[in-house]
């Protein structure tokens, strides 16, 4: 059999790249231009066009009784909208949900959603709506001869290109849209504010976005929530048509507790109870007792946090849940539209205030042009109407008897053809109310009307004063309060891992061999704890969970530790080493832990020291900061904790038994160095370690301060320290027989 040889003759070859990049093209300017983005004229999309246009064909004004949506979405799809009648039932629901939209289109009656699941709504054949009274705005002069006309999907009918919007649409609802390699995002505004806008750009052409911006102060939403934003960010997001603006829920203090009163927009509440409630169980917010949900009918909105005391800070808390919650939000903002010439653009604000006004003023003319021809027309057919009346026994007779009566009228009474067909078509019962007192008086209003509607039609002046009395009517009829207030807010800050932590007393030891743990408490024997064999006790600290822990190495360098984070006494610890990056051989000499104002004298025992807040000791990064410089072969000494008071002194003792006490008030307070001389120490002797300064403490008139030499020690009352006074930086005394080789300094607790 011979091969079958197909036929392509008359087919068009194309290759599949040429084919691909022209279907994904056509594809693309559709879902631009025909889905996904709003027209500026009247701030809808083709399908939220098409649901108003349908509903005000079904007579659903705001006047009129509902009707089941199944019947407006049947329409839609049917005879305009050829898509899913899911995508077109849920565009209605969205312009019928008065937290979604802030002049809502749609008065629905039913289930349409709520704040906290926008997507409950009940199905399309249980709702009913018709339009609102702000939906007359778009659709009020529709057949006026405003607006050109489109064929719809199958060309059986026809549907408006665009709507006849007499304010600016597009920014009171605001929109959002996804569309092929661009997207749209217009926050919703307030209508008093965007027409008064409009108002001042027609009388200032050249106004900016500065000027404007003192009238529109910010987009605003359906909710009572908190814009945050800085004026200067809003200021350039209208300038550039970009930007990003930051909503914070609105709260009050009620009797200790915290009373959450308005979500940003689109925010759900229970999404925003869960987040809270969450961290609750985590442990997060050890500050809060409780969390109730006490929105009503009445409220809307009511969420009551209580905190555990009153001395918890209600700022911070909130700054907290602002940072962690949905309590503060984030909204696009991206001006985006299809502009009066079909192409889509990002707009700044007063871009699209001129381009809108544009259009408003075409919209206009054309109103008034079409309006004008009516008249003269109406005008034409009473003139006929008069010569009728004037000769009606004629004009009755060239009916009866001519066989085409429409030419025997037009030749006798020099009428026009519409004249003509006018005369023709009136009725016997109306011959009686053509009087010529009821005809010229109607030619006369006609003829004024004419006159004005002329003189508008030729001055810019009128026309601008006719659109300024519109804008400023519908602003008086539609027009409310603003609804989200601007307020200047600080950033918020989540809580640190620290200020979660709660202020146990911890007892912070450090083994001979650089193993670190924490104790539960402050009654514990550091001592008495075991340890790992050739390991022993060497340094402890008292502090809390919530203070962090500082370590000084062999070199003077300081590193930070969380205290709640040290491993427990129960075992033997960790090496520090794990934790920090100290120089190669360096070993732990001192411990210490407390607030950030608390104060320390740091010291070497070559006898050089300073006082040092506490919060300069702590390191950023695990190699440390140097803070002590020590001078050549000295060590470092345990630091001296000094508590607040008057005429504290400090007391020193060298390995020979010499003690000086001084004021601290000599000693410098450093950030970090070698610091001052304390105590005399020959440097020769330093040097080679013949003598060294074994301890220093901070002691005041009630402390009582106890001298070790081996396994004696010495109690000193302060009226006993007489004899050791001297100025900062001398040799001292040499104490008692018994005491000439010091092991320790220590300051005895008070009884």
């Amino acid at each position: 059999m011979s091969e079958m040889i197909p036929d392509t003759a008359g087919v068009e070859k194309l290759s599949l790249r040429e084919y691909a990049e022209k279907a994904y093209l056509d594809y693309s300017m559709y879902v631009i231009l025909d889905r996904a983005l709003p027209h500026i004229g009247d701030g809808l999309k083709p399908v939220q066009r098409r649901i108003v246009y349908a509903m005000s064909e079904l007579g659903l004004k705001a006047s009129s009784k509902y009707k089941k949506s199944a019947r407006t979405v049947g329409d839609v799809i049917g005879k305009f909208h050829p898509h899913g009648d899911s995508a077109a039932y849920e565009a209605m629901v969205l312009m019928a949900q008065d937290f979604s939209y802030r002049y809502p289109l749609i008065d629905g009656q039913g289930n349409w959603g709520s704040p906290d699941d926008p997507k409950s709504f009940a199905a399309m054949r249980y709702t009913e709506s018709r339009l609102t009274r702000y939906a007359e705005v778009l659709l009020g002069e529709l057949g006026q001869g405003t607006t050109d006309w489109q064929p719809n999907f199958d060309g059986t009918l026809e549907e408006p290109v665009v709507l006849p919007a007499q304010v600016p649409n597009l920014l009171l609802n605001g929109t959002t849209g996804i569309a092929v390699g661009m997207a749209t995002d217009i926050p919703p505004h307030n209508l008093r504010e965007v027409v008064n806008a409009a108002i001042h750009l027609l009388d200032s052409p050249k106004a900016t976005v500065d000027d404007l911006c003192k009238l529109v102060a910010g987009p605003d939403f359906p909710t009572d929530a908190e814009i945050i934003t800085p004026p200067a960010e809003i200021k350039e997001m209208y300038t550039t048509g970009r930007g990003a603006l930051k909503m914070r829920a609105a709260w009050r203090p009620e009797d200790g507790a915290i009373v959450i009163h308005a979500l940003p927009y689109q925010v759900s509440g229970s999404k925003v109870l869960e987040q809270i409630a969450a961290q609750m169980q985590a442990r997060k917010l050890p500050m809060v007792s409780d969390l109730r949900d006490e929105s009503d009918h009445e409220h809307p909105t009511r969420f009551v946090i209580v905190p555990r005391s009153n001395r918890i800070d209600l700022e911070g808390l909130m700054s907290h849940l602002f940072a962690t919650t949905d309590l503060e939000r984030n909204y696009r903002v991206n001006l985006n539209v299809i502009g009066i010439d079909g192409k889509p653009g990002v707009k700044s604000l007063d871009g699209i205030l001129r381009e809108w006004l544009k259009f408003r003023r075409e919209t206009v003319r054309r109103r008034l042009e079409h309006r004008l021809e009516k008249v003269l027309k109406r005008i034409h057919v009473l003139e006929g109407y008069l010569v009728a009346f004037l000769n009606i026994d004629e004009v009755i007779k060239i009916i009866r008897e001519e066989d085409e009566p429409k030419a025997a009228l037009m030749k006798r009474f020099k009428i026009t053809d519409v004249q003509a067909e006018a005369i023709l078509e009136l009725k016997l019962r109306n011959l009686a109310k053509l009087e010529e007192m009821k005809i010229r008086g109607e030619q006369d209003e006609l003829n004024e009307e004419r006159k004005a509607l002329e003189k508008t039609l030729g001055s810019d002046s009128r026309l601008k004063t006719l659109i300024k009395k519109e804008l400023k009517g519908i602003a008086e009829t539609h027009g409310d309060d603003r609804r989200s207030p601007l307020a200047e807010r600080s950033e918020a800050r989540a809580f640190s891992e620290l200020e979660l932590t709660t202020a146990d007393p911890l007892t912070i030891v450090l083994s001979e061999k650089g193993w670190i743990r924490a104790a539960k408490g402050h009654d514990i024997e550091p001592a008495s704890l075991s340890y790992k064999s050739g390991d022993g006790f060497k340094l402890s600290a008292r502090g809390r969970s919530n203070l962090p822990t500082v370590v000084f190495d062999s070199t003077g360098r300081s590193y930070s530790l969380p205290s709640h984070q040290l491993p427990s006494a129960r075992g033997q610890g960790e090496p520090l080493t794990g934790r920090i990056n100290p120089p190669s051989g360096a070993t732990f000499e001192a411990l210490l832990t407390g607030a950030d104002t608390d104060r320390f004298l740091l010291a070497s025992d070559a006898g050089y020291g300073f006082v040092a807040r506490f919060a300069d000791l702590q390191a950023k990064n695990k190699a440390g900061k140097a803070v002590l410089s020590l001078p050549k072969g000295a060590q470092v000494l345990q630091p001296a904790s000094i508590r607040e008071g008057n005429d504290l002194l400090v007391a020193a003792v060298t390995n020979e038994g010499r003690m000086l006490v001084f004021p601290l008030a000599d000693l410098p307070e450093l950030a970090r160095g070698k610091g001052n001389k304390i105590i005399g120490i020959p440097s020769a002797r330093a040097a080679s370690r013949e003598e060294f300064m074994v301890g220093l403490a901070v002691v005041s008139a009630e402390d009582t301060l106890r001298i070790t030499a081996g396994k004696q020690h010495k109690n000193f009352k302060l009226t006993e320290l007489v004899n050791y006074r001297g100025e900062r930086g001398r040799r001292g005394n040499k104490l008692p027989k018994g005491y000439q080789k010091v092991t320790a300094i220590s300051v005895l607790p008070k009884e």
